[in-house]
């Protein structure tokens, strides 16, 4: 398997003349939503929808109007810029600033260049982002197909005293289970546990029956993966790491960008909030050949 093909990103003076006010941004995200122009009331459905001539970027829908005077709505609608007072020329200066930080970007470095009187807006602005990253159209994986998980937190003997547990390494942690197809993308998800019934639970919503197979390590959890897939494991306690295709190589090389970026760039993630930001390297490694990163993120959001 070749490697993924690098995809380039737009320069900040390219950025610049692309989006030079708002209503350039506008423009840039009704042919995101709409290629074929608006045809649809995004209330009703009906194809009634037409343009206001006095309000640019606004369209008008009589169908769905009970008492006829029409529902108009603009190309902000259900988007997550709806509703907030914060420009749009804003927005795609963050999700910019997001996509071209090879580990992430945190809020408070967003507030710094941004010049945002407050980090809340910053942190809202971001995690508004990381859910819209979120994929609409999940397929279960097929092929060859890698499970394995990770902890994510600080060292217990790095904790407070009074924040200090009992147990082995990951006491204490959260946890993070994945699946990677070979070659294609990758599921993960921050799971409750370390057990059975949660890894089975995650193999059966992540990945297809119609799977070539299945490659984990000699983790007890994953006992069941054969009773519904052809499941095959290395034992990594007695040195094996690759026997043929049997292997976790692929997903062992996802967890360095998510803990990276985590430990180099966030620093502290709270395990409430954690989900968006695996969110975040989900959808940065599932985009990796994408030709236009920054389009298709403005599309999703």
């Amino acid at each position: 398997m070749g490697s993924p093909q690098f995809t380039r990103q737009m320069t900040i003076p390219e950025w610049e003349a692309l989006f030079p006010d708002d209503d350039a941004c506008k423009t840039y995200l009704a042919k995101r939503r709409w290629p074929s122009g608006v045809v649809t009331c995004p209330r009703c459905g009906s194809d009634k929808a037409y343009p206001l001539p006095t309000r640019p970027f606004h369209w008008q829908c009589h169908a769905c109007s009970p008492n006829k005077a029409g529902y108009r709505f603009s190309v902000l609608v259900n988007t997550i810029f709806e509703n907030t007072n914060i420009g749009l020329r804003q927005w795609f200066k963050v999700i910019y600033l997001m996509l071209t930080s090879k580990k992430g970007i945190s809020s408070l470095q967003i507030q710094r260049i941004m010049g945002f009187g407050s980090y809340k807006t910053a942190l809202y602005m971001s995690h508004r982002i990381r859910a819209a990253l979120a994929d609409p159209d999940f397929r279960k994986l097929i092929g060859i197909v890698e499970v394995d998980e990770t902890f994510v937190g600080g060292k217990n003997k790095n904790r407070h005293a009074d924040k200090r547990t009992d147990g082995l390494g990951g006491a204490g942690k959260t946890v993070v289970m994945c699946a990677v197809q070979r070659g294609g993308t990758v599921v993960a998800r921050v799971v409750a546990a370390v057990d059975l019934l949660t890894a089975t639970r995650f193999v059966n919503e992540a990945v297809s029956t119609k799977v070539d197979l299945v490659a984990t390590d000699e983790s007890n959890i994953y006992n069941r993966v054969s009773e519904r897939s052809a499941h095959e494991f290395v034992t990594h306690s007695r040195g094996e790491y690759i026997r043929g295709e049997v292997h976790t190589c692929t997903i062992d090389g996802f967890w360095p960008l998510l803990k990276r970026g985590i430990i180099g760039t966030f620093h502290n993630v709270s395990a409430k909030y954690l989900p968006l930001y695996v969110t975040e390297f989900e959808w940065r490694y599932n985009n990796r050949d994408t030709p236009d990163i920054f389009g298709q993120a403005v599309a999703q959001c």
